[in-house]
């Protein structure tokens, strides 16, 4: 791998492991009881390649860069040893944190952490915002074991002195790469000045971008590097390009959605806007489709996701928001309605599928305006993905609008079952969304001056 350039810090890139050589399974790394039982509760068997390559190494005391694909065991490889080593120490109010870049990812790891601790006197709490802060004060006010927070809300509390972090021994920075995508690389440094100087540094990244690259030639000392391959997806995944004329789209996202093999599918779009739009669509047309996207409140997130974990949705439309970190079961399709913009962002896109050895498929639709995007894709994975084209869909093409006074005509997608309306466009330019309450490729009306009404 290519670890961070030397600085006067030696760099260990070994990723030879410490286990006992007579034991087996999760029993190789000598975890204390309550979470051997936490482990067995939680039914997990054998630790993932990640788990096996960095949790001696963190038991040890060592800084850790673990790159990894999403969906690959990260939360458990840094949960488990932190776990331990508190159970260890004496309780003094927060001793381990953990920064996450979305309020989501926050309250899967404090799942994880709550199910592999169920038998340890443990407790954590989440930071985030769009919640009450005087029920976070409260709750810091109980000293929890462990943090897990959003930068902006951990910053905010830490303003108002709210949070103590002067006891802390362990950071992590966890889907590291896109907390610098989302521009919280101040707020990290903000927090970092805050924290003792003595702590352990564990960063956990799928991909390994420069700015990740520099951040762990501030943060991390003689790291033990692990690295997983994460250009090529991991086998579980079937990879497909659907190449289809932009009108077309939904009706292709309904042929999938209904297609064999389907159970529930994550379909991911650029803008928050479309992305309620075409959960409402989706609604109307009879499938149990929810959008998840920066608009909603968090009990309207909540509410969603809790929904499609439970199954009461099939379908989660959402933008980037969900691409990063989220664990969910059973997750059958992962669809792009649209073309994601980087290589990295195909590869969190597709990791919300084939996750923990389970079998998933990635379909992406494209339209003649991708190609660029879609080579750049097709480079990272170093081999061509296959292109498949349904009967019906034909090839892409430039949406036309319709002529002025040609009459109402049907949404793409009618023809299979919809109520007829007024057809508007499903793709809004790119670059460029339509101003509210404006109908696409319809001219102001012309208002001349007020006649006056004259009586006969």
């Amino acid at each position: 791998m290519q670890t961070p350039a030397r600085t006067r810090r030696e760099t260990d890139i070994s990723t030879r492991s410490s286990a006992r050589p007579n034991a087996t399974g999760f029993a190789t790394f000598d975890l204390p009881l309550p979470l051997r039982r936490g482990i067995e509760a939680a039914g997990y068997d054998e630790p993932r390649p990640i788990q096996t390559e960095t949790i001696p190494a963190v038991l040890a005391g060592r800084d850790v860069l673990g790159l990894a694909p999403t969906g690959t065991g990260k939360t458990a490889a840094f949960a488990l040893p932190i776990l331990a080593r508190l159970l260890r120490g004496e309780r003094r109010g927060p001793r381990a944190l953990v920064l996450v870049p979305t309020r989501e990812l926050a309250t899967q790891i404090q799942g994880e952490l709550q199910r592999l601790g169920h038998f340890t006197n443990l407790r954590s709490t989440t930071l985030f915002g769009g919640t009450s802060i005087p029920a976070q004060i409260r709750a810091l006010r109980a000293r929890p074991d462990v943090l897990i927070a959003c930068p902006g809300r951990l910053l905010d509390l830490l303003g108002r002195r709210a949070v103590d972090l002067s006891a802390i021994e362990v950071l992590v920075l966890d889907e590291a790469d896109h907390m610098f995508d989302m521009g919280f690389v101040p707020d990290v440094k903000r927090i970092l000045a805050a924290l003792p100087p003595r702590r352990q540094n564990l960063l956990f990244s799928a991909t390994m971008p420069d700015a990740i690259r520099g951040m762990a030639e501030q943060i991390l000392h003689r790291p033990h590097c692990v690295e997983l391959a994460h250009s090529t997806p991991p086998p579980t995944i079937d990879l497909a390009l659907y190449p289809v004329a932009s009108e077309k789209k939904l009706s292709l996202l309904r042929h999938l959605i209904d297609g064999e093999g389907f159970t529930s599918a994550i379909v991911f779009l650029r803008t928050k806007r479309r992305a309620k739009r075409l959960a409402d669509q989706l609604c109307r047309l009879g499938h149990r489709a929810v959008a998840l996207q920066g608009n909603m409140s968090q009990p309207q997130r909540d509410r969603a996701m809790r929904g499609f974990r439970d199954g009461r949705f099939d379908v989660l439309v959402a933008t980037d928001i969900a691409a990063r970190g989220l664990d969910i079961a059973n997750v059958s399709h992962v669809i792009n309605f649209d073309v994601p913009t980087t290589p990295d962002a195909y590869t969190h896109r597709i990791g919300r599928t084939g996750r923990s050895e389970r079998t998933g498929t990635a379909c992406t639709m494209v339209s003649a305006e991708d190609n660029a995007l879609v080579k750049a894709i097709e480079k990272r994975l170093g081999a061509p993905i296959e292109r498949r084209s349904p009967s019906g869909f034909g090839t892409p093409s430039t949406p036309r609008r319709p002529a002025k006074g040609s009459g109402p005509r049907t949404e793409p997608g009618d023809a299979e079952g919809g109520t007829r309306r007024p057809w508007r466009p499903l793709e809004e330019p790119h670059g460029a969304a339509a101003a509210p309450g404006k109908r696409p490729g319809r001219r102001p009306r012309q208002r001349g001056p007020a006649r006056r009404r004259v009586r006969a």
